[in-house]
Parts: C-alpha cells; sequence; structure tokens
C-alpha cells in the first residue's frame, strides 16, 4: 500500500487517508471513541452513507477498534456523510 492510503474497513477500498473519516480508540484513555484526531488504535471508512450503513450493520468498526462504538459516534459520521452529500 502507498504511503499516506489507507483501507476503508467497511468496502476495503485503499484511498488517500484524507479522503476517508477516521475513527479512534484513544490510547490511555481505555475505551473512549472519538473522531478525526488523538493517538491510538485507528479504523477508516469511506465519506458514503452505504459504507457507513454496512460498517454498522456488520459491526466491523467495532471490531476493529476491539472496542463498543456509541450511538453518538454513527450519528455525528451519518450528519458529516449526508452534509457531503
Amino acid at each position: 500500500m502507498l504511503p499516506n492510503y489507507r483501507r476503508c474497513v467497511s468496502c476495503r477500498r485503499v484511498a488517500p487517508k484524507d479522503d476517508l473519516c477516521r475513527i479512534i480508540r484513544l490510547a490511555g484513555s481505555g475505551k473512549e471513541i472519538v473522531l478525526d484526531r488523538g493517538i491510538g488504535r485507528s479504523a477508516y471508512i469511506c465519506r458514503c452513507l452505504d459504507c457507513l450503513k454496512d460498517a454498522r450493520n456488520k459491526n466491523r468498526l467495532a471490531r476493529t477498534l476491539k472496542s463498543h462504538i456509541p450511538e453518538s459516534i454513527f450519528e455525528i459520521l451519518s450528519d458529516r456523510l449526508s452534509a457531503d452529500s
């Protein structure tokens, strides 16, 4: 994989990391999940609602981050992605 490219956890598409949304489980805080900035285990997802729906239905974000993903994170991502469209 090329430098600064990441893979979507839902559709497995490889893209520049700036084209994807980053979800992070913060290091040292236990199980806190944040978006965009932070240090810890990260997962990336495409900026389309279909990928978000698949990741949510198949629990892909939780498995990748090894943590429960709060509903508020899905709501924020959904709002961002629908605004981008």
